[in-house]
């Protein structure tokens, strides 16, 4: 198995899956747009989870995409201030999804993809979503790989997440892949359990829908979408 870099994923640079994820994140980033009225110059946005990894094209995709680069603060628990060089007009704030260090309604949208899974425990993935919430002023736009999709897209398995998670931490551990058998490093989700993370959130305050990117016909993942409400 290739190392674990700091996206969480074994693929190489420029194999099949690496091109599929960067083709699936063009399309979540469209879909990311369209959701929240974007691009907008007098919009802020941050987004949650950016990494140190510069091994795929689409690392950081938001920063490498949106247009309005001085509108968007990127944050994560990684060091990557390098983004504020390689994109002008980026900020770069290190810190935490589970205690974001900014006041309520700080942005107008909050961005954040592929990284709930690795927050740990279904209690932290609702508190990840509590504190997008509480820092989004109208909109926040939350992205995972569905766990029901044939193929998990950390560990380029097949089918064997699909096994009660116990199960399948216990047969990574036997097969050498320890890193992801621990629930901090990936908890994968389902729509179902997206959304009821989200509504014990923020129910009260935003409206919320779980929308897919598929590929061939499959939701390979999945987009949750909080409006807050007039």
């Amino acid at each position: 198995m290739n190392e674990v870099n700091a996206q969480y994923n074994v693929a190489a640079p420029g194999s099949l899956p690496i091109k599929v994820a960067a083709f699936q994140r063009r399309r979540m980033f469209d879909a990311f747009l369209g959701a929240c009225a974007l691009p907008d110059p007098n919009k802020t946005i941050l987004d949650i989870g950016v990494t140190s990894d510069r091994s795929y094209d689409h690392s950081n995709y938001l920063e490498a995409w949106y247009p309005h680069k001085d509108k968007v603060t990127a944050s994560g628990i990684d060091e990557a201030d390098f983004l504020e060089e390689v994109y002008p007009g980026i900020t770069f704030v290190r810190a935490d999804a589970l205690h974001l260090p900014f006041p309520n309604q700080a942005f107008d949208v909050v961005h954040s993809s592929a990284v709930i899974e690795h927050v740990g425990s279904c209690e932290n993935q609702s508190r990840m979503i509590a504190e997008c919430a509480r820092v989004a002023r109208s909109h926040f736009f939350i992205t995972t790989p569905n766990r029901w999709f044939p193929v998990e897209f950390h560990t380029v398995l097949p089918l064997v997440h699909w096994l009660p998670k116990d199960v399948f931490r216990a047969l990574l551990k036997r097969t050498g892949r320890s890193f992801f058998a621990e629930e901090n490093h990936l908890n994968l989700m389902s729509g179902r359990d997206l959304l009821g993370a989200a509504k014990i959130a923020c129910e009260r305050d935003f409206d919320v829908a779980v929308r897919t990117a598929n590929l061939l016909n499959w939701p390979s993942n999945l987009l949750l979408v909080g409006r807050r409400r007039s």
